[in-house]
């Protein structure tokens, strides 16, 4: 509710804005206004990016976050828009971000001069230590993870895909047989959450292209149901798991990363166009499937991300990284220090 912190510096109290996406995606659209005059916006396409600075060398006008996924080209008024309420939190006396300087540390260092007061990197926020004296959650039972942790138990270590695309992505029936066909085709065993509203031509074709793909791959699949309450990501952290097919939402692709999972994208809307790109052409830790859903393809990314050395070797050092980011002294938890003075000036100053 970017409108907030004009009315709350209106009233006199010190607004902060805390960005969820990740910093690559949030310069993008503090980028828009730009990008559109140099008219690199809304139509994708594999021609280079000038207009977001620091991405010039590898970031394509397909890469840029999308905010109607289901057209062609987004409309300028909501491009506008989201670029409007990016301007705003900008304006805050401080943008906190979730994410780590060992991930995005440019991209940071860019936003900084783009805002008018202070940013704090302090994620990743999921894998900080717990302080002392706070229960570890217990874990999950089989009923709250579908099965999952069990199906898990009796596998190899890294011999599993796990193929979950988040809470928002949509796609077609079709689209999900040939998702589905090229985890088959990969050969390893999978493990897929799906959302019963996920396919847009949903009814008996969905489930029919769930139970034929069942049925082709036999025991190498366990199928579950998505639901909020299940933690269902607890899978990532599983020594059977070898990589993981993401929308590259930046939430699952944080909680990938500091796994030192191997990820392949195929992103559906948002920043997740710009985070793909990062993965794949930047960290080195995956692959970017973006624009493309067929099944070849499908099985070749996912062999390419479970066996490639290099990719697998990329992801653990980023994961050795995120941990000493997030430990006393690490740049998230100075941050995040910081942070904590910071307010605590504020709230003096007042």
């Amino acid at each position: 509710m970017p409108f907030a912190i004009a009315a709350a510096e209106e009233a006199g109290v010190p607004a902060l804005a805390f960005r969820t996406e990740s910093a690559c995606g949030f310069l993008c659209y503090l980028s828009v206004p730009w990008l559109l005059e140099l008219g690199e916006i809304p139509a994708a396409s594999d021609e280079p990016v000038r207009g977001v600075p620091g991405m010039e060398g590898f970031l394509r006008r397909r890469d840029l976050p999308r905010v109607a996924p289901s057209s062609d080209a987004d409309p300028v008024p909501v491009l506008l828009a989201v670029a409007g309420t990016a301007a705003r939190c900008a304006e805050s006396r401080a943008v906190i971000v979730n994410t780590a300087a060992s991930l995005e540390a440019e991209t940071v260092a860019r936003i900084v001069q783009r805002v008018r007061g202070e940013v704090f990197a302090v994620g990743p926020l999921h894998a900080r230590p717990r302080p002392a004296g706070v229960e570890v959650e217990p874990a999950a039972r089989d009923d709250d993870d579908g099965g999952c942790a069990a199906w898990l138990d009796g596998h190899a270590d890294r011999s599993v895909v796990y193929l979950n695309l988040g809470s928002l992505t949509i796609i077609s029936a079709e689209q999900l047989a040939e998702l589905l066909r090229g985890l088959a085709v990969a050969g390893y065993p999978f493990l897929c959450v799906l959302r019963p509203d996920m396919v847009s031509d949903c009814g008996v074709g969905h489930e029919s292209v769930v139970r034929e793909a069942a049925a082709a791959a036999g025991e190498k699949v366990l199928v579950v149901e998505w639901a909020a309450h299940r933690d269902v990501h607890r899978a990532l952290r599983h020594r059977a798991l070898g990589c993981f097919v993401t929308q590259a939402g930046w939430n699952s692709l944080l909680e990938a990363a500091a796994e030192g999972m191997p990820t392949v994208c195929w992103p559906y809307f948002a920043d997740q166009q710009t985070v793909s790109r990062f993965v794949g052409a930047v960290w080195k830790t995956g692959l970017d499937m973006k624009d493309v859903l067929d099944g070849g393809v499908v099985a070749r990314m996912v062999r390419e991300a479970m066996d490639d050395p290099e990719i697998r070797a990329a992801a653990q050092d980023m994961a050795r990284q995120l941990r000493v980011d997030v430990a006393p002294g690490g740049s998230s938890a100075s941050h995040l220090e910081r942070l904590v003075g910071f307010i605590t000036d504020l709230s003096v100053g007042q």
